[in-house]
């Protein structure tokens, strides 16, 4: 995961990705609020499709052996 870098003087210490000021998190809430990954692109063009499957690749082993708590209302 060369892309994703946490430096505490940026951002607060956010995960993001290498070379610029874009949080993992950003790029996540994008693609959950249905923004496609061309629509990304287009908006941030110094992206890559690389950029944003890193950011997919880190959240996934970030939840790699979570415990899973059942909650009591949908999200």
């Amino acid at each position: 995961m060369k892309k994703i870098i946490v430096d505490p003087g940026i951002l607060g210490g956010k995960p993001i990705l290498e070379g610029t000021r874009i949080s993992v998190e950003l790029i996540l809430n994008l693609l959950a609020s249905d923004a496609s990954e061309e629509e990304i692109l287009e908006d941030y063009a110094h992206l890559t499709k690389a950029d944003i499957q890193a950011c997919l690749n880190y959240a996934a082993r970030c939840r790699k052996n979570e415990i899973y708590l059942e909650l009591s209302q949908g999200i």
